[in-house]
């Protein structure tokens, strides 16, 4: 997938556990958990706002953009 969940990094650089993340952004741990391993499908941006909040980041910090290597047989 071209997009990259960093949550676990910014998570762990602000030393705050997913138990208090949830608590802080009104998420359930299962949610919040989906998003963390980057098995989501979506983000609302008011989710995205309340994380950035909590975590005092950009949004930048959360979500990254990586290009995909294109294969030989798709050249």
């Amino acid at each position: 997938m071209p997009i990259i969940v960093n949550l676990d990094v910014m998570m762990a650089k602000r030393k705050i556990s997913l138990n208090e993340l949830s608590e802080r952004v009104d998420l359930t741990l299962s949610n919040l958990s989906i998003l963390k391993t980057g098995k989501a499908k979506a983000i609302r941006f008011s989710t995205l706002e309340a994380i950035c909040k909590a975590l005092d980041c950009q949004p930048g910090d959360i979500l990254e953009y990586a290009h995909e290597e294109k294969s030989a047989a798709n050249r």
